[in-house]
């Protein structure tokens, strides 16, 4: 058997990618028995030591369980999974309901992360948001949709900071990690980004002004455009 010549990174890579997608897809369903390690090798053509790393990261992405001397065994990942997930499920998943789901933890999410920024936000960060919301592009000055969400999405990634939740803050890299590499378009999030300066203003200002009912209030209201009702 030929062993890749590639980097070893990127041989696990390549055994690691191909498992995840059958267990994401269902080709491998839980309970069943990953292939041996053998054979696993001799299919991708990697050494061994490959093999292993591969199954390791499943292991900690809550894919798989490995039990010493015995069979890795697929998991229900639905029970064990994690949001480092998400950006795998935009390619296996039925796209619709996945964006749902995403929406709705989204204004969940963003609409306590303001009332959090409101209540416990760094003065100067939360001094500063009213003039970032000011300063975010109209589509009559910027046509380019690209520029305008990105100012958009710094916009909340400045209130998720202020409201000095970890949890929060991760959830919300696993998010754009899940529309950056999954193929989740930024056009899904229009109905906020083409009105964002006329509904980020007051929301901005609310939080400015120590308002934490009125700041949940406004993004969550903003946050749920995206549900389309």
């Amino acid at each position: 058997m030929a062993i890749s010549t590639n980097p070893p990174r990127l041989r696990s890579e390549a055994v690691h990618e191909r498992l995840r997608r059958m267990i994401l897809s269902g080709e491998l369903a839980p309970g069943d028995s990953l292939p041996s390690e053998r054979s696993l090798s001799e299919t991708h053509r990697v050494n061994r030591h490959a093999v292993r790393e591969a199954i390791k990261r499943l292991q900690q992405s809550g894919l798989v369980q490995v039990s010493q001397g015995g069979a890795t065994r697929v998991l229900d990942w639905r029970t064990t999974g994690g949001l480092d997930l998400l950006a795998d499920l935009a390619q296996t998943e039925e796209l619709e309901p996945l964006l749902r789901a995403i929406g709705e933890m989204r204004a969940c999410i963003g609409a306590d992360a303001a009332r959090l920024c409101a209540l416990r936000g760094p003065d100067e960060l939360v001094a500063e948001l009213p003039r970032v919301a000011a300063a975010l592009p109209d589509p009559a000055d910027v046509r380019r949709y690209e520029t305008r969400f990105r100012a958009y999405e710094a916009f909340w990634a400045q209130i998720i900071e202020g409201a000095g939740n970890l949890a929060y803050r991760l959830a919300f890299n696993s998010l754009v990690g899940a529309r950056d590499d999954g193929g989740i378009a930024r056009e899904a999030y229009a109905s906020e980004v083409d009105d964002a300066r006329a509904v980020a203003v007051p929301l901005a200002h609310a939080i400015a002004a120590r308002d934490a009912d009125m700041a949940n209030h406004l993004a969550r209201n903003l946050l749920e455009r995206a549900l389309g009702g």
